[in-house]
């Protein structure tokens, strides 16, 4: 029988017991806090890394199966596992699962909008701050990650003191 080293025995935990806490499981497999965090961080690169992403045929065809994309990529193993040496050039794109990032949507939801997990619309909607202010925060969130991070500052002053003018007129 093959020895569990202690990452391998806090995943297997982790993974039996998904609503175990954290001293819960480092207490079963006799290890400290500071430990089953760095697995848990460890796990979850690991798992970034191994995402699987499907074009929409895929994802399609995955629904109309009703499998998991897991599923769907053991399946696509199986499948290749039994070809011949060319198979049918027609089937693979459909059964192919890719491992490349989603496209960037630089028109709908550009990359420098979304740093910090929310969009900044989403902010500046829900905290109702209209034109003036709401683009004082788009060009304050933006300016260091578009590229000029001085001149989106002075564009934030900018709209900031026209929103103060306006307030004394």
């Amino acid at each position: 029988m093959k020895k569990v080293n202690k990452a391998q025995a806090v995943r297997e935990y982790m993974k039996a017991n998904p609503e175990a806490t954290t001293a819960e499981i480092a207490k079963k497999c006799k290890v400290t806090t500071q430990y089953v965090y760095q697995v848990k961080a460890d796990e979850k690169k690991r798992l970034a890394k191994k995402r699987i992403t499907l074009n929409s045929t895929q994802v399609a065809v995955a629904k109309k199966l009703g499998v998991t994309v897991e599923e769907m990529a053991e399946r696509e193993k199986m499948f290749k596992s039994t070809l011949k040496p060319n198979p049918a050039p027609e089937l693979i794109p459909v059964l192919s699962i890719t491992m490349e990032e989603p496209e960037v949507d630089n028109v709908n939801h550009p990359p420098h909008y979304k740093t910090g997990g929310m969009e900044t619309i989403d902010f500046i909607e829900a905290k109702d701050l209209g034109y003036h202010l709401g683009n004082v925060i788009k060009y304050v969130t933006r300016s260091k990650h578009k590229g000029n991070e001085l001149e989106d500052l002075k564009k934030a002053q900018w709209y900031l003191e026209r929103a103060i003018m306006k307030l004394h007129i």
